[in-house]
């Protein structure tokens, strides 16, 4: 008798190839996650599931979406942060999603389409070109432990091959890059919808000095160089946000490099805890773009030293910490 596994079926080509893999091992349960947005994604999803005869049923998370992911995506755009969504979103909501239906139907694993690897726990590196262990940074061990990646060892050319050849209905389904509850990417628009944004206010320089009006602190993010409106002798870019004043504060770039942060609530993986220095990999935004650095214990935070500046670490964003191919851990950049 086959093992069980819970499938996160979006209705994308990842998704789909990997069930397709998963059957040759295992039995596989499919699972949409709806928004409550419509769209193809369902109908897509239970067309993927049709063609290859699994099981398949829908989890409505807009609940929970709304309460781990939503309403913190708003308030770190009113504080002057910049959030990062889909990492709240996998350990908050869809992966507890998978999981109780795989506790429901008695099976041990679940799995998504994510590039990525999991062994013993150990979140670790997907191939170069389309690498997610980023986003998934936020996991738990005790998730880990029941995860499976099916994709892990493949590029996206190779799994649209596959799509191909395996005739999967949405073989050459066009990759979604929105945050998927701001189908249409316009987040400013979004949280303006919600209610209680920031009025407009001053762009100012280091020293005070107003530039200009901005639209409101929530249409921008540390580093930001375009759609600011303003002109000056120099080229300007965001270079801090200031919510109590209702600021803006634009300079000329230079003071955008850090050697140094600080991440808060760090989610140990590949290390029980940190307790000494250790020397490491840095990812400070969702890239292949590393560097070295050290991280030290600094109570229940960690501090950060990095061996060069890193351009505009963002508060919100995440820091993830790389042994090789493994995830050491994660933080937030506070």
């Amino acid at each position: 008798m086959k093992e069980k596994v819970v499938l996160g079926l979006s209705g994308g080509v990842d998704s789909a190839v990997a069930a397709r893999l998963l059957l040759q091992d295992y039995e596989v349960y499919c699972l949409y996650l709806d928004i409550g947005l419509g769209g193809s994604g369902a109908a897509d999803a239970a067309a993927v599931a049709a063609s290859l005869n699994l099981p398949f049923a829908t989890a409505d998370i807009r609940q929970a979406l709304e309460e781990h992911v939503c309403a913190p995506f708003t308030a770190d755009y009113l504080a002057g942060r910049t959030p990062l969504p889909c990492a709240r979103c996998n350990p908050a909501v869809k992966f507890p999603a998978l999981l109780a239906l795989a506790d429901r139907v008695g099976a041990r694993l679940v799995a998504t389409g994510h590039y990525a690897r999991a062994e013993g726990g150990v979140l670790r590196k997907g191939r170069p070109a389309n690498d997610q262990s980023y986003m998934l940074a936020r996991l738990p061990r005790s998730i880990l432990q029941r995860v499976m990646f099916p994709l892990g060892d493949y590029e996206k050319v190779q799994v649209r091959s596959l799509a191909r050849e395996f005739g999967i209905p949405v073989a050459d389904k066009p990759d979604s890059m929105e945050i998927c509850f701001i189908p249409d990417g316009d987040y400013a628009a979004w949280l303006d919808r919600r209610g209680n944004t920031p009025p407009p206010g001053d762009f100012v320089s280091p020293d005070g000095t107003v530039l200009g009006r901005h639209k409101g602190i929530h249409h921008y993010t540390l580093g930001q160089g375009r759609g600011l409106g303003v002109s000056g002798p120099h080229r300007y870019f965001v270079s801090a946000i200031r919510p109590e004043r209702n600021q803006v504060v634009l300079s000329d770039g230079g003071d955008l490099g850090r050697r140094e942060l600080l991440c808060t609530a760090p989610n140990w993986i590949a290390v029980e805890a940190l307790t000494a220095p250790m020397a490491v990999t840095v990812r400070l935004r969702h890239s292949r773009t590393e560097q070295r650095a050290v991280i030290l214990p600094e109570g229940g935070c960690v501090r950060v030293r990095m061996d060069q500046p890193a351009r505009a670490p963002t508060p919100g964003q995440m820091a993830v910490f790389y042994d090789a191919d493994a995830v050491v851990g994660s933080g937030w950049i506070a």
